[in-house]
């Protein structure tokens, strides 16, 4: 049973810095696709971030060059840093898996990603 947990939301000031943990646990995967997902108030959820086992990473325009996605396989744990925040980042973030590797259009298929963790809320003012 594959179960993810994300943490490290909070709130920050616009320009400031958060970095987001998701811990996986129940993953067999050989290979597999890791990616993080936003959504904000009145809004469509959003592909913000994505990790393949081969490492290929694969981001959303709106964070590129902000939005660094990695991975400690050692803790099976998922990382979202974030810097440079602003307001539009605002949203609940989830982290979610899948059990093949990611491709360019992961994050316009979220259908794909069949396990999901709550979701960690994170604000900027």
């Amino acid at each position: 049973h594959v179960q993810l947990v994300e943490s490290g939301g909070g709130s920050v000031q616009e320009g400031g810095s958060l970095t987001l943990s998701c811990t996986a646990s129940g993953i067999t995967y050989t290979r597999y696709c890791m990616g993080w997902f936003r959504q904000a108030p009145g809004k469509e959820r959003e592909g913000v971030a994505a990790l393949a086992s081969d490492g290929n990473t694969y981001y959303a325009d709106s964070v590129k060059g902000r939005f660094t996605i990695s991975e400690d396989n050692a803790k099976r744990t998922l990382y979202l840093q974030m810097n440079s925040l602003k307001p539009d980042d605002t949203a609940m973030y989830y982290c979610a898996a899948h059990s093949w590797d990611c491709y360019s259009g992961s994050l316009q298929n979220q259908h794909n990603f069949h396990n999901w963790g709550p979701g960690t809320q994170v604000t900027v003012s």
